[in-house]
């Protein structure tokens, strides 16, 4: 096990009805005029933003509001939402939505008290936010974390790149998880959900040299097997409120570090999936996720076949094969890419888009390996070349 810091300050208020008291949670922090952030119609459709807004009225809290975020957010709202936090004085940010919304929030509060900084540098890694606006969030879909973790991911439009980084600034001050917000989230976008919950358990657990990290690993093992039953359940009826529960809670342990513990932190299938939908931002991440995962995982699992067929035994129930263990491990590999299947999430890229050719592989792997420059640490180290054939054997 290796060194690790825990830290996930974030004040987690979970259960029915807990949105509904959203006035009293910020004015309990001494808050007077914030920014309510969210995405499209649903959140209005739904009477969820009216219902905010009431209950900021009654506590005398002012407010503005600020939409339009999209799916694989963009630089250039959260620009405008920087601007206008200062325009207005917002000392607080509000995210109602999910892990689109949430990022937005967390950069737009990174840039809105480091006006002569440039925020994409931030995604760049040349510089580091010192401060921020503090900010907290209602969540309305299980997936992504976002409710408290510290990463942040945003796309530049114009380069069709999608990046992202990890700061204490992000973590939200408080999350609001109400299970029954999520009743009205579709199939697709349940499945995309419990594929980007899985993921973020999975990649940490395959992300690295092994490591010996037995009671880390049987707390990811568990979770995967959790979130695997309940986005069954929650596929066949959408308001199922226990496995709304667990997909919910399960998205936030998720993320905040705890099934990676002793253990690095490398991602990368969401690194090679970040190319994918920086450049077809109509496609949703879980989904360009399962298209990758199951490719990556055969291309690399030859590299460390015990931890693979440890995976498959322990999570897939696959019988361990001794004497091959890499035959124990694509069989768990097919077990999951069967699960993916169930759900009715696509398990290769020509599922994904039409638009999608060869050409774009090399254009995806040179925008992630920095045309050759760069490299992405895991299991088997992956280098231009590796890139392109993932791609290729996930079309």
């Amino acid at each position: 096990m290796i060194n690790f810091e825990y830290c996930v300050p974030t004040r987690v208020i979970f259960g029915r009805d807990t949105h509904k008291n959203i006035g009293e949670v910020i004015a309990g922090y001494g808050f007077h005029k914030i920014m309510v952030h969210f995405g499209g119609g649903s959140v209005k459709k739904s009477g969820l933003l009216d219902l905010v807004q009431d209950s900021l009225k009654r506590n005398g809290i002012e407010y503005v509001l600020f939409g339009g975020v999209s799916p694989n957010p963009g630089l250039g709202l959260a620009v405008e939402g920087m601007k206008l936090c200062r325009k207005e004085n917002v000392e607080f940010i509000l995210a109602v939505g999910g892990g689109s919304v949430i990022d937005s929030a967390k950069c737009i509060a990174d840039g809105t008290l480091n006006p002569d900084v440039d925020p994409w540098n931030y995604f760049m890694k040349t510089a580091v936010p010192k401060k921020a606006l503090p900010h907290g969030n209602i969540l309305t879909l299980s997936a992504s974390g976002s409710e408290t973790s510290l990463s942040c991911v945003i796309t530049k439009e114009e380069e069709g790149l999608k990046r992202g980084f990890n700061s204490p600034t992000h973590r939200p001050l408080f999350a609001v998880l109400n299970p029954e917000l999520t009743f009205t989230v579709n199939k697709f976008q349940t499945g995309c959900g419990t594929v980007d919950i899985m993921m973020h358990t999975l990649e940490r657990y395959l992300g690295g040299p092994t490591k010996d990290t037995p009671l880390t690993d049987r707390i990811a093992e568990g979770l995967l097997k959790s979130v695997m039953e309940a986005g069954e359940k929650a596929d066949k009826n959408t308001t199922d409120y226990e496995a709304r529960a667990t997909l919910m809670w399960a998205g936030s342990l998720s993320h905040d570090g705890l099934t990676g513990l002793g253990r690095d932190y490398l991602m990368q299938v969401h690194q090679l999936e970040h190319e994918l939908s920086g450049l077809y931002p109509e496609i949703a991440h879980g989904a360009g996720l399962s298209a990758l995962f199951c490719s990556w995982a055969r291309y690399v699992c030859k590299e460390s076949p015990m931890r693979f067929a440890q995976l498959s035994v322990r999570v897939f129930n696959q019988e361990m094969d001794f004497e091959n263990p890499v035959y124990t491990a694509l069989k768990g590999i097919e077990r999951l890419e069967d699960y993916f299947k169930s759900l009715e999430m696509p398990v290769s890229l020509r599922e994904l888009s039409s638009s999608i050719g060869e050409a774009d592989f090399k254009v995806m792997a040179d925008k992630c390996s920095a045309k050759g420059e760069k490299t992405l640490a895991g299991i088997r180290e992956l280098g231009r070349e590796d890139m392109i054939e993932i791609y290729r054997m996930a079309f």
